[in-house]
């Protein structure tokens, strides 16, 4: 198997900046994050995605709150990981900003993320069923996928990641794992890289979808372990920048 270097581990950069600080090819590499996954039917108009700023760790790269296709380099905004904008220039934010912000602060590892509502995976954050990886593209899914109930410990809200405290116990959730579900919400990808963070939300909503339809068939199903899942993710972070450049060919041209 040919094996493509470097192309999910690494946050995207840029040689220079554009007026609103943000790294130009940062900034359009992120844009394109976010309508490749509307594109692909993993966002609806409520989406978003993220990215560690690839030259502060300490910041991170978001677009204004804007539906996720509509998203160009010129809405990207830079915040604190409290969450808080840089130069926000009468631009209004995503309320949900502090989940993003609050699993940067705790997961060093993390270089990019995607929050979704896809219908196909919610279920799984509604019933006892867990969710699981149901072939290689999914491998991530085999470490475990838990799942944040916010009742649990913030009793009865209006379920939106609107604090930082809600932030952070969404991050704590997620713990050391790809992805966290959000029940009755949606969920929570990460990734070493915005291209891998990407494919993640792309391939947690297919995989969804796939044992929603084996579940039908009944009979047991025989999902790929903890071990095959962290073999075959290997290959996939490796070999990420394949489905980006078909992805992002669909949505630049």
């Amino acid at each position: 198997m040919e094996i493509e270097q470097g192309a999910g581990g690494k946050a995207a950069g840029g040689e220079g900046e554009g007026g609103n600080g943000v790294p130009v090819e940062a900034g359009a590499e992120l844009a394109i994050a976010s309508r490749i996954l509307a594109d692909l039917g993993v966002f609806d108009a409520a989406g978003h995605v993220s990215m560690r700023h690839p030259g502060n760790p300490q910041r991170f790269l978001m677009s204004r709150s804007l539906a996720p296709a509509l998203v160009t380099a010129d809405d990207i905004m830079e915040f604190t990981l409290e969450s808080t904008p840089c130069d926000a220039r009468g631009r209004t934010p995503f309320i949900e900003r502090y989940l993003h912000g609050e699993i940067y602060r705790k997961r060093p590892d993390v270089m990019g993320i995607a929050h979704g509502h896809s219908p196909a995976v919610i279920p799984f954050g509604l019933t006892s069923t867990p969710m699981r990886a149901t072939y290689h593209n999914a491998a991530f899914l085999a470490a475990g996928v838990p799942v944040f109930d916010i009742r649990d410990r913030f009793g009865v809200t209006d379920i939106v990641i609107s604090s930082a405290e809600r932030g952070a116990g969404a991050a704590d959730a997620l713990g050391d794992k790809a992805v966290v579900l959000l029940r009755a919400h949606g969920f929570i990808a990460v990734g070493p890289g915005i291209q891998a963070a990407v494919f993640r939300a792309v391939f947690t909503e297919i995989s969804a979808r796939v044992q929603l339809q084996a579940a039908a068939l009944g009979g047991s199903i025989a999902a790929l372990d903890a071990e095959e899942g962290r073999l075959a993710d290997a290959i996939n972070l490796a070999t990420v920048g394949r489905s980006w450049e078909l992805w992002k060919r669909r949505v630049t041209t």
